[in-house]
């Protein structure tokens, strides 16, 4: 018999009649006390045993519904994939190896036509990667970012840019090392890098053009 199924005997025996039989087998060490004391402990057993079942059912039921996300991702990942593939505009960045499928992904939907921008700094500005100063009369605050528009790139950005720098021959980690060799604070240069990813992003789907990160480290471009 399982402790579960004893458990449930004793519960459910009841004080008396387990008195009485602890005082025939022992009467001089068992009785009433200690009957109460093995009651209430069984149904305690019972209680704990019934939760762990119930934990057990919910478990399994997270575990059915993490399944079923992973095989949604799944295929939404596919999906995304055979989008870009079917995107001639984003063969470019998609041969940039700190981008990947979800960076490219997030840069082609965000960016959208990019013939909507005139020049590489209204797409910065769009990702509120630009630089505004908050002055009041006389006085002059500090340069930080505006963060307005799309929140989505500065996040995918941010990540792909702190993924880079840890990228063995990155041409991207490449330039934000000398930008802190020169002097840089690294949260200003891993700004920098994000910009410069971004000005790659936009010149690559305005161009189509195929990337070379020789470039990256020059002014002005990709």
């Amino acid at each position: 018999m399982r402790a579960i199924e004893v458990a449930q005997a004793v519960a459910s025996a009841g004080v008396e009649p387990l008195a009485k039989l602890l005082h025939e087998l022992a009467p001089r060490n068992y009785g009433r006390h200690t009957a109460e004391q093995l009651v209430t402990l069984a149904a305690r057993s019972v209680s704990s045993g019934r939760a762990s079942t119930a934990r057990a059912t919910s478990l399994k039921i997270l575990g059915n519904q993490l399944q079923h996300t992973r095989q949604n991702l799944a295929r939404l990942e596919r999906e995304i994939d055979a989008l870009l593939e079917q995107d001639p505009s984003a063969k470019g960045i998609q041969g940039v190896q700190e981008f990947g499928p979800k960076t490219s992904a997030v840069l082609r939907a965000e960016l959208g036509d990019v013939e909507r921008f005139a020049r590489c700094d209204q797409a910065i500005a769009y990702a509120g990667l630009d630089i505004t100063i908050k002055e009041s009369g006389k006085w002059r605050g500090q340069r930080k970012l505006s963060k307005r528009g799309s929140g989505r790139l500065r996040r995918i950005l941010y990540l792909a840019a702190i993924r880079c720098v840890r990228l063995e021959g990155s041409a991207f980690g490449a330039y934000f090392h000398r930008l802190v060799a020169r002097g840089m604070k690294r949260c200003v240069a891993l700004i920098a890098v994000m910009r410069k990813m971004l000005a790659v992003a936009y010149h690559l789907l305005k161009t189509q053009e195929s990337f070379d990160p020789s470039k990256v480290g020059l002014a002005g471009v990709s």
